[in-house]
């Protein structure tokens, strides 16, 4: 950087960025975060994606027992006299009747345990598979079945494997995955319901006001408080900082990291060291979004539809297809809050709706939850800073969630790859 460039001026000279009155700021404090309330126990029980998989499984545990049951029965004989010789006359040696009904005790069991009661606990699936294990064994060891035809083989074979295929899922798929999710619900609820260390202290104003909330009209009120809840989630997501989860990272040493957020799901971090001033980042990505199309590829389209206050503005962008083309161009609609801060400088957004940009046929509408850019001072270095990307995107559409995660975290690095440059071509113009 050329000693010409005095970025402590230019962090002066601009528009100052203001805060709300010490009261609210103090209260602020004290109260939990909009987006981390204490559930009620119903509401917290919901199904959970892959308890949902769990009971599709054991539903097609069923479905499967029963066709191989009545294959078998239409293979021996016409189906009707082979049921009446399999129910009307059970033979425990010789008939398959037994291992539908385990079937169907399997499917009971575990359908009122994991689906009715929404139980957290194994002993509902210990007591089925060691039923059903043990029933098995003895049937193989006392009955004919094997003599008979293919399915003397099949049917108790296959029920054993699915009865331990199904103890395996719930064991290490449901109970671990939902037990996290708990861990990371409660972290959230204590991060939002206790003083949490913010990153900086708030911000003081710089002298400049803007009317009450009560003066606004009321639209301006919604968008001013849906950008403080959105700057107050992305405030807890960076003191959680230990819970997030490594994901990939890339030549430059940038990394994607991933959160799981209660009411918004899997939200996507970058964390990159930049070779340049702070104000620098905040002036290109934070101040001047509607420039950024200029250098960003991954963006072709940013306006900036209203600017409600000092801190607060509505945005309408343009997404880049991504994938290779397989994801289509996304717009959005997003209300921006940013805050200047002694060591740090953050934007922080969530989707919201303005008149002049209602959705249009041409671009399906993405959604974003909360999010946006934290840009992080060097106390040791003024030359260097850490950028911080918070994205959590519902694109819409009929897309495989993991082709959308992939995607995001390609389009994040991209995006860095994207600012680098342009960081390079400002230091070349400064020194010019």
């Amino acid at each position: 950087m050329p000693s010409g460039v005095d970025y402590s001026e230019l962090g002066g000279s601009l528009p100052a960025i203001s805060s709300l009155n010490a009261s609210y700021s103090q209260a602020s404090l004290s109260l939990p975060s909009p987006y981390y309330p204490p559930l009620p126990p119903g509401e917290r029980r919901a199904f959970s994606d892959v308890r949902r998989t769990f009971c599709l499984f054991v539903t097609f545990d069923l479905l499967f027992i029963t066709l191989l049951w009545i294959i078998e029965l239409n293979i021996s004989k016409s189906i009707w006299t082979s049921l009446e010789n399999e129910v009307v006359h059970y033979n425990f040696k010789s008939s398959f009747f037994d291992i539908f009904l385990l079937a169907v005790f399997r499917f009971l069991c575990l359908q009122l345990g994991y689906a009715a009661f929404r139980l957290r606990h194994w002993w509902v699936i210990a007591i089925t598979t060691l039923v059903t294990s043990a029933f098995l064994i003895a049937k193989v060891i006392c009955s004919d079945l094997f003599s008979q035809n293919a399915f003397g083989y099949v049917l108790p074979i296959t029920s054993f494997v699915v009865a331990w295929l199904e103890t395996w899922f719930l064991d290490f798929k449901v109970l671990t995955q939902e037990a996290e999710d708990e861990r990371a619900y409660l972290a959230a609820v204590n991060a939002a319901c206790e003083p949490a260390p913010l990153i900086s202290p708030r911000p003081v104003s710089d002298g400049q006001f803007y009317s009450p909330p009560e003066s606004l009209a009321g639209n301006d009120k919604q968008f001013l408080r849906q950008g403080r809840e959105a700057m107050a989630v992305v405030e807890q997501i960076l003191t959680q900082e230990e819970n997030w989860k490594f994901e990939k990272t890339n030549e430059m040493g940038d990394a994607v990291y991933t959160l799981e957020i209660p009411f918004h799901g899997k939200t996507f971090i970058l964390k990159a060291l930049l070779q340049c001033a702070a104000e620098l980042v905040y002036q290109e990505v934070i101040l001047q979004p509607e420039k950024m199309v200029q250098w960003n590829r991954t963006v072709s389209v940013c306006q900036i539809l209203q600017r409600v206050d000092d801190n607060t503005m509505v945005s309408y962008d343009v997404s880049a297809g991504a994938a290779g083309g397989v994801v289509s161009p996304r717009d959005f609609v997003n209300v921006r809050r940013v805050e200047r801060r002694r060591d740090c400088y953050i934007s922080a957004g969530i989707a919201t709706s303005h008149s002049s940009k209602p959705p249009h046929s041409r671009y399906v509408r993405g959604e974003n939850g909360p999010g946006g850019f934290v840009v992080l001072k060097s106390s040791s270095n003024p030359s260097v800073c850490t950028f911080i990307w918070v994205l959590n995107t519902d694109l819409k559409g009929r897309l495989p969630r993991y082709l959308i995660h992939q995607s995001l975290a390609a389009t994040m690095f991209e995006f860095m790859s994207h600012l680098r440059q342009r960081i390079n071509e400002v230091r070349i113009s400064y020194r010019s």
